[in-house]
């Protein structure tokens, strides 16, 4: 009798794959409505926060997939989008002192 499984690895990679698009479509929508709300070009915090968590996920998956197109583009991506981060974190923390 074999034993068949649902939940692979595949599976497991193909999720982090789908979520980690998901975290990384979300900094635009996010974008899209504070930029809407202030009826200009705006970058909300969020943005930042879900590029890098789309952004390492992605990654992880295109080391998964050994796609290293995939594996520059988001490796790099994250590197700027966490500079960016810390670059918006710093002037707050001026900003309140």
């Amino acid at each position: 009798m074999m034993s068949t499984h649902f939940w692979t690895s595949e599976h497991f990679w193909l999720s982090i794959g789908f979520l980690g698009q998901t975290f990384f479509s979300m900094r635009f929508l996010v974008q899209w409505i504070a930029s809407e709300r202030q009826k200009e070009s705006v970058i909300p915090i969020s943005f930042w926060f879900f590029s890098i968590g789309g952004g390492v996920l992605l990654f992880a998956y295109a080391l998964y997939i050994r796609d290293p197109v995939f594996i520059l583009g988001q490796g790099f991506g994250v590197f700027v989008y966490a500079r960016n981060l810390y670059f918006e974190l710093r002037d707050r923390r001026r900003a309140i002192a």
